[in-house]
């Protein structure tokens, strides 16, 4: 489980990922309680997340071909320098929602080329066998620090106010500006850099176009993550709707989703595979479960469903992650992590007004039932197409080949 761990560099970066992590979700929370407070408007927060997904979604793609040709490392403490300076303007006007914007809207830049910049990075910390480890270890301590910056954000906002969240914020971005010039860059792996005339968006594209495997991954991520991946919505439906709770029940409930993504990543780092089986065995129960969690009785029935359901999702995202970087070229791994990028933002914003829709038209239980129904089929149809690509039947066995049974060696991929 803890393998990655052995290398010193990949201490130093998961370290600092716990810190920076735990501001970033400070700094939300801060942003969330300006917005709110001049405001009075959960519209208005939406426009701030809008204005983060869209450079992701329009750049990306041109963002990865330049993180296939820029050094990883300088070019990660140029982006978190920037980051650091884009929250110390928050701290400077917290008055005014045009700062909240402008910040928003150049983040979401940055992060359309440090997204594929930070995979880049992480592969070369690690050697191949141990990277899904090392992305489940690397889930499990972004959700610690989560958890952490939610709880000292909520205790400081309404103490010192949202300006000290943004402060802190910009202090992490220094501890990882500081890991990464203590690392060792004898220590990483050597990527392959894009070869003349191949790095540009094109050639991505066209590369992209000739791995059909890594086709319908992008897919089952587009389905799964627009339908099944927007669970503050659908909670937030049930808990108001059906279940008949309140505040607590609905802070209960994402609780119990944060205990099940850690537990998630720990079991996936434990098991150290993140192979197409794994994907699409954790696809369909989640998307199963889900179906199920439309028909729960009560509040502690859907938590005992939204729990498997958080884990699946780490596991099912991780691998993904995995897969993606494995299965593909070193001289394209930005362009295929920018398009991965480029994937989620659009489930994003297809998905989270969807749900909303419908749960609006057919209740929160229709919609998750219909939901299920459809990531179900979805993730049946992804399993069907891989396994032919890959030249395998297609059974039970497949699905539920991560299943540890003593005295079975089970097949460690599909290929």
């Amino acid at each position: 489980m803890f393998a990655p761990l052995r290398e010193r560099n990949y201490r130093l970066w998961a370290a600092a990922d716990v810190v920076s992590t735990a501001g970033t979700w400070m700094q939300v929370l801060g942003l969330n309680w300006v917005v709110l407070s001049a405001t009075g408007s959960a519209a208005t927060m939406g426009v701030v997340v809008m204005l983060q997904a869209l450079p992701v979604l329009l750049l990306g793609s041109w963002g990865g071909a330049l993180a296939d040709r820029l050094p990883a490392r300088p070019a990660l403490i140029v982006f978190q320098s920037l980051r650091a300076l884009l929250a110390l303007a928050l701290v400077v006007d917290t008055g005014h929602l045009w700062p909240v914007y402008a910040v928003a809207l150049a983040s979401g830049v940055i992060s359309s080329v440090e997204g594929p910049c930070l995979g880049r990075f992480g592969s070369a910390l690690v050697p191949p066998s141990a990277l899904g480890s090392a992305l489940a270890l690397g889930s499990v301590l972004s959700s610690a620090g989560r958890i952490v910056g939610m709880s000292l954000g909520g205790i400081l906002v309404g103490v010192t106010g949202a300006a000290s969240l943004f402060a802190i914020n910009a202090g992490t971005y220094v501890a990882v500006i500081a890991a990464l010039a203590v690392m060792r860059t004898g220590s990483m792996r050597t990527l392959a850099a894009s070869a003349p005339g191949e790095g540009g968006v094109r050639a991505g594209l066209r590369y992209l176009a000739g791995q059909p495997v890594v086709l319908v991954i992008l897919a089952l991520s587009f389905i799964l993550g627009s339908l099944g991946r927007n669970y503050q919505v659908t909670m937030a439906a049930m808990v108001a709707g059906p279940l008949h709770g309140g505040s607590a029940s609905y802070g209960m409930l994402s609780t119990v989703f944060a205990v099940g993504a850690v537990a998630g990543g720990l079991l996936l780092a434990g098991s150290g595979r993140s192979t197409l089986r794994i994907l699409l065995a954790s696809g369909v129960t989640i998307s199963l479960l889900q179906l199920a969690a439309g028909l729960a009785p009560n509040v502690l029935g859907f938590a005992a469903l939204i729990l498997p359901i958080a884990a699946g999702a780490v596991i099912f995202d991780t691998v993904i992650s995995t897969r993606v970087q494995l299965d593909t070229r070193e001289d394209m791994r930005g362009r295929v992590l920018a398009t991965l990028g480029v994937v989620s933002s659009l489930s994003g914003i297809v998905g989270a007004p969807l749900i909303g829709w419908l749960c609006d038209a057919l209740g929160a239980r229709g919609a998750l039932v219909l939901a299920g129904v459809v990531t179900s089929a979805a993730a049946i149809g992804g399993g069907y197409l891989l396994a032919r690509l890959k030249g395998r039947t297609l059974s039970v066995r497949t699905f539920a080949a991560f299943l540890p049974v003593p005295g079975r060696r089970t097949a460690d991929q599909l290929a």
